[in-house]
Formats: C-alpha cells, structure tokens, sequence
C-alpha cells in the first residue's frame, strides 16, 4: 500500500508581522507572485512584477517579528526591473548569510536583516562593466554571481542573426564579510551566445536556452563545471553530449564552440521545455508541454520520471516543481502529485483547491513538505496508515508497475494504464498471481503450504531456484552494508559477480546494457573477475586461452544493441566491453579472446549473414576502436593492434599488419608472417609476395631472408612479371647511372638470379594441362580405318 499524506496547518500569517498584508498580496489577481524563503526560514519575500496599479514592488515579511525597518522596494517602469532575489552565505559567519536585489541595469543592493533593527542596506554595487547591459536572467553558486546580459550592438540597424547572439554569459565573486561587500572582476563564461536562463547548483550551472531565442540554439543545453573550466553542450533527447575544457577567452565564444557539431545539431528537433528547476540531487527537472517529467544529470544524460495529467500545458499554466529527499512534488491547476524519483512511481495525488501555491523550504524535515498558499502555510507529511501493519513489499510494487508498461507497450487502447487499474480489473491474472506467490515466499516461510491458491503452486515450484538466488542476493546486499571495511571488497565482488551473471541470462536492452556500463565503470576489478567467471577464461596445458563458455552466453556477449542503437551517451555495447576490461586487467588474453568469439560466430552464423556481428563490423575491427579510445599509445599498444589485426585472419587485415610491420623495419617479423598466412589462399599469397617483392627491390633489409621468400612465389608469376615488377619499385636516384657504383645497396641481377631460376625451372601450367595428351604412345593417333 502507498504511503498516505496529511496535510495539516502550520501558520495562518498571524505570526508574521504585517501578516494581514501578506494575506492580502497573495490573494490579488493577475500573474502569479514569486514567492522566497530565506535561509532560516523566518522571512518571505514576496516579489510582484507585472500588478499596476499598484506598481511592481518586492516585500520583506518576517516571522514572530519584534520591529525595525521593513524591507519594500517598488519601481515605476520604464525604470530597470529587479531581475533577482537572491541569498548569499557569509563565508565568515556560520548560517549568517545576506540578501542580494539584482537590478535589470546591474546594479545590486546588498542587505542584511539585525534583529531589532530591521533590514539595513551594507553596499550598493555595479556587477556589469558596460552602461548598455541589461542582466536577463541572474543566480548564485557559492560566493559568486552567475547571470546571463545583454549586449545590444552598436548599429541599430544591424543584421537580425547577428542580433540573435549578443548575449554574454559573466561570473564576478561577491562576498559579504566583516569588512562589507567585496567584489571580484568579472570573468567572462561564454559570448556571442543567445539568449539563456541560469540555474545554478554549487557544483554546476545550467544553460536553458530563452523560448523566444534563436531557433538553431533552442535544439540543446549547456552545462558549465567551473572547477573544471569544462562546458558541455547536450541534446539530451537526441543522446548527443559533447564536453570542451574552455582554457582560453577564445574558446569562449559561442559560434566557435558549436563550430564543429553544428551540422549534427541543425538535424536535430527542438527543446520542449514548458519549465525548468534544479532538484537536490544536482540535475535539471524539465517539464514539457506534454507534461512530461524528465531530469537532465549533470553528465548530460537524461532519465524520464513521470508524465502528469491534464492534456497539453500553455504559457498561463504555471508549474511548480519541488524535491524534497528522493520526492518530486509538482503542481498543476490546483493538484499535487508526489513521485519517487528513483522509480517513476506516483506515490499521491491531491487535490488542493487552492489556485496559487508555492513551495518552502523544509529546514530539516525531509519527509515534510511545506506549501505556501493564500491562506496560510501547510506541511503535508507521510504517515503509514492506521489500518496496515507494514507497507507493501517494494518487490510487489515493481511486479505491477513492470506489468503494467509491458501491458501499456502492446495496448491498442489511448487509454493510461495504472497501477489502480491492473489490480482491480480480472483480465490481468499474471501480476496479481505472481504478486501473491511473492507475498506468500518472502513473509511465510515457516509455513509455505498455508494461504496460497492451489493453482498457483506449479508456477511456485518453477520459480523457487529464481526465488532462492533473490533471496540470496538480498542476503549478500546486507552482509555488504553491516560487513566491517576489511570484507566490504569480497562481498562486492561477489555481488557484481552475481549481478553480471544474472544481467547475462536475461535480455541485453538498452537498460541492462546501461546498467552493465554503470557496473563496469563503478567496479571494473569485480566486473573483470565476474566476466572471466561467467565466460569460464583460463589458460590449457599449451598455454592457449579457452572459454567454456554456453552458446546462449556468448550469443548475449555478441548480440544485443550495437553502437548505433545506444546512441552517444557514453554506453557502449558488452563486446566492446569486456574488450576494454581485458586491455586493462589482461591485455595479452585480448587477441585469443577475440579469435574465441571469431571461431564462435563461424560456427553460429553463416560467413556473410547480416544478423550476426560479423555481419556490421568486424570483431578485430570493434577490438580496435577500444584499443584506439586509450588516452595514451605506448609501443605496447602497437604490438597489440599487430596482434589483432592477425588473429582475425582476415586478407585485408594481415596486409594491413604486414605494412606495419614494414614502417616498424621489423624485417623478422615481416618474414615470419608471409610464411604463415601464405598458406590460407592463394589471393593472399600472391599479395604478400608482390608487396615483399617490392620492399625487395627498393633496399637489400630482406637480403638476409631471401631462402625463406623465393618459396612463396605463387606458381602463376613467370619471369617477365617478376622483373617488370622489380623495375616499377626500383628507388629513383637524383644523380646519373654508373655501371660500377661504389655503394652496396644497389639490386644486383645476382640477387635475383635463384628466383629467376626457380620460374624458369617450374613447369608451365598449360605444360602440365596437355601432359597427358603429349605422353601418349602414338602421336599423331592412328587413322582409323576406312569402310568399304
């Protein structure tokens, strides 16, 4: 059963000072109020921007207030708006902190409230250097200022692409300390951009393009990381996320940034964001006019949460999106809905009755919620209900909401399927079953005979070894969190192991490859024990690499989603994987391993079927783009490209292994490999040797080895193709021909007189063709006779 709310009243404005006032701004038509709690939660400000009469005006209420001056700006357009409310910690004073008022010229009044005196002003400041700037959009990270300008160009008459970029992205330090305000210079993140809204978390800052800016820049976001100068550009929907360390001013400039993705982002469709907020957790919450519900993590990935009710949202349909702990609380035309981040799950739907209400900050209480209405302030708080005594087990849950997309993805019906829905209605029989056998195995062990239907105990009984590795791994998962430090790593290891296997005898979509990422990069040591142990890796007798592995496992390590249907988030596909694991843990296990999976798909797929991987891109081809993503190349990792270029045995790769071996001068090597794979088709061979032939002709390095490649000669090349060959590779020299030359690396015809010898010595083809004929007995035949 879902956790029930309560919402109770915990002020009705009576302990504010001038509570009767703040009741009344509140309740006044028009747009709605922006609404801020300070740091202590015992102010609100209210800020009003578009109500005239009476003019835009920002006011300070405070709670259990005992006097002093009271905080009230107004102002009279065209006069600059104030832009931003915004709260600054004393890095001086612990939990003393300020009020910054953002003008829309830059200009910026500091304030801090002492008790029985009120609020005073302590500085006014400049933040923009240019008298033209106008500060769009204006947040806080930490003891700086972040905001967005902008700079309107000098010719009024300018072009209107041009104009579209004339904003600048700026951070100056400002901090409130004993001596007062001080303010650093202004460092400039990003110029010549469009328009964007700043969102600020203390590890990030969010770039949301306007919804009226250009249409090409509305297609992503950017993402700034100021301790690493570092600046990504994601299109979250599309997968594309690419990151650039801004080292200097002139990597700053927007149209450079965008220079080398603009035409992959020009394909792409634009951004619906109907509203943005930052959660606790660091990502950006983006609700779409659809009422969709995603999060933007701060690596540039996106995760869906939730779709709201209600049909299409306009620009007059306010949204109010809050998180408290692991809870999203959002607000929509009077109805709360509070999800699980984590899953997705609706955990309650309430309707408020009320039009106007916002968010506060809950000190403490992550459990409480506090909203913010005309009528007062209310906590709404999760209790389990009276009538139950334990919550409904969370594995329960997750057999209905799998059940119920499963359900939804092959419905003909527009209709929402819910939770609610698929147990109440009796055309669903599976869930609820499974629902029961679970219920009845992990709360009834004593007596598993008792409360269960008797049509139910043959699917029990099939499901009893999944149930016993559930259980074991739920055992293991708590050994891990009370196990002291020193067997923390043995109980991770064996519960990657697990994880891995189990992920291997399922179905590799896109979520479990996800999901394999994510434990490869967290655990890479377990997850290289745990591959190695799923695929049954270890060495024979002769030292050769062997795997015993079943074919359903390796059909998992081979198939499932391949590059290009995981998109550019990072995800790879397992090959390439566990491809990245042997070059870290095992590098030299890599090419045997590849020849395995080779020898695999011989006998799994036809040569040129296009189901199979070797049918998109060759094994040793995928090894290869592993071994290319290294940071840094070593003459290790030539002797490993060598490696698998070999092992694939493929015509093409041998030669372009032996061309490497000739710009490395390994004149051994190079032998060792035409005298191997000469033998697997004459095509090869002849290849082979018309290209040592040439090396040959060129420097006297392969003299030494000339017993060895004369043999390879294919059968087919006569003498005047042997020498017309020598003659076109002969080196160009700058100077005129003597006959006698003083050097010893000229190409001798003695050198070349055992090869020569050995063409002319073999039999022709069309020789040995007529054999038969020319050794006949009589020749001419004899005339047969003649009939009279």
């Amino acid at each position: 059963m879902q956790r029930a709310g309560m919402l109770r009243q915990v002020s009705d404005f009576s302990d504010f000072a001038r509570g009767h006032w703040l009741r009344e701004l509140l309740c006044q038509g028009g747009e709605p109020s922006h609404v801020q709690s300070s740091p202590d939660g015992q102010h609100l400000l209210v800020l009003q921007k578009t109500r005239p009469p009476p003019l835009p005006r920002v006011v300070a209420f405070q709670r259990h207030g005992i006097g002093g001056a009271d905080l009230e700006r107004n102002w009279q357009p065209p006069q600059p708006a104030l832009v931003g409310l915004l709260f600054l910690q004393s890095p001086v004073t612990l939990g003393s902190w300020a009020l910054a008022l953002v003008w829309e010229h830059g200009r910026t009044e500091v304030w801090h409230f002492v008790v029985a005196v009120g609020w005073q002003l302590l500085q006014t400041v400049e933040l923009c250097q240019g008298a033209r700037a106008r500060i769009i959009s204006v947040c806080s990270q930490g003891a700086s200022l972040v905001w967005c300008e902008e700079r309107p160009p000098l010719d009024a008459h300018s072009d209107m692409s041009k104009c579209a970029f004339r904003f600048c992205v700026c951070t100056r330090a400002l901090e409130v300390g004993e001596r007062g305000v001080q303010l650093g210079t202004v460092r400039i993140v990003l110029h010549n951009s469009p328009e964007y809204r700043v969102l600020a978390f203390p590890q990030h800052i969010f770039l949301v393009p306007a919804t009226a800016g250009f249409a090409t820049t509305s297609k992503f976001l950017l993402i700034w990381h100021p301790e690493k100068a570092k600046l990504t550009i994601t299109a979250p929907s599309a997968g594309f996320i690419h990151s650039k360390v801004l080292r200097s001013s002139s990597e700053s400039d927007f149209r450079k940034l965008l220079l080398g993705s603009v035409g992959l982002l020009s394909g792409f469709a634009p951004l619906d964001i109907h509203t943005s907020a930052v959660s606790n957790s660091g990502g950006l919450l983006l609700v779409s006019t659809t009422g969709a519900v995603n999060v933007v993590e701060p690596d540039g990935t996106q995760r869906h949460i939730f779709d709201m009710e209600g049909g299409p949202l306009t620009h007059g349909s306010p949204v109010q999106l809050k998180t408290f702990g692991s809870i999203l609380a959002c607000v929509l035309a009077g109805v709360l809905y509070l999800v699980d981040q984590n899953s997705g799950r609706l955990i309650e739907k309430k309707i408020l009755g009320m039009k106007e209400v916002h968010f506060l900050e809950s000190l403490g209480e992550e459990d409480s919620i506090q909203l913010l209405t005309q009528t007062g302030i209310y906590s709404f708080s999760f209790s389990k209900p009276e009538d139950s005594s334990r919550p409904e087990p969370c594995l329960v849950e997750m057999v209905f909401e799998e059940a119920c997309r499963y359900y939804q993805r092959r419905s003909l019906s527009s209709s929402k399927l819910t939770v609610e829905k698929l147990k109440k209605g009796g055309v669903f029989q599976a869930p609820v079953a499974l629902s029961a056998i679970l219920q009845h195995s992990l709360h009834q062990k004593q007596k598993p005979a008792q409360g269960l239907q008797d049509s139910y105990a043959k699917l029990l009984s099939t499901m009893s070894l999944e149930l016993q590795s559930y259980m074991s791994l739920e055992l293991l998962k708590t050994c891990v969190v009370c196990a002291p430090e020193s067997e923390v790593e043995s109980y991770c290891e064996e519960l990657v192991e697990q994880e891995v296997s189990r992920v291997l005898h399922s179905d590799i979509d896109k979520d479990n490859l996800t999901y394999l990422n994510s434990i490869f990069a967290s655990f890479p040591k377990a997850a290289w024990k745990a591959t190695r142990s799923c695929l049954q890796l270890q060495q024979n007798g002769d030292g050769l690499l062997v795997a015993r592995a079943t074919p359903e496992v390796w059909k998992k390590v081979l198939g499932g989603p391949q590059q290009e249907e995981v998109g550019q988030n990072g995800v790879v596909p397992l090959f390439e994987l566990i491809c990245a694991s042997f070059l870290r843990f095992k590098p030299k296990w890599l090419p045997s391993f590849v020849e395995l999976t080779q020898q695999y798909v011989s006998i799994s797929w036809a040569y040129s079927s296009k189901e199979g991987p070797e049918g998109r891109v060759p094994l040793y081809k995928r090894a290869l783009g592993v071994l290319a993503r290294k940071n840094k190349r070593s003459e290790a990792d030539d002797e490993m490209e060598l490696e698998l270029l070999l092992c694939s045995k493929r015509p093409k790769a041998v030669l372009q292994a032996l061309h490497l071996l000739i710009c490395l001068k390994q004149w051994q090597r190079v032998v060792e490999v035409a005298e191997k794979f000469s033998k697997l088709s004459p095509l090869l061979n002849k290849e082979i040797f018309t290209t040592l032939l040439a090396e040959f002709a060129q420097h006297r390095e392969l003299d030494p080895y000339l017993d060895t490649l004369w043999p390879l000669c294919p059968a087919e090349l006569t003498a005047s193709d042997i020498l017309t060959m020598v003659l076109q590779h002969l080196p160009r020299s700058q100077e005129d021909p003597v006959p006698f030359s003083s050097e010893g690396n000229q190409l001798t015809v003695g050198l070349l007189k055992p090869l020569l010898q050995r063409v002319v010595q073999r039999p022709c083809i069309q020789e040995e063709m007529y054999s038969d004929a020319l050794q006949s007995p009589t020749f001419p035949p004899p005339t047969p006779p003649r009939e009279h």
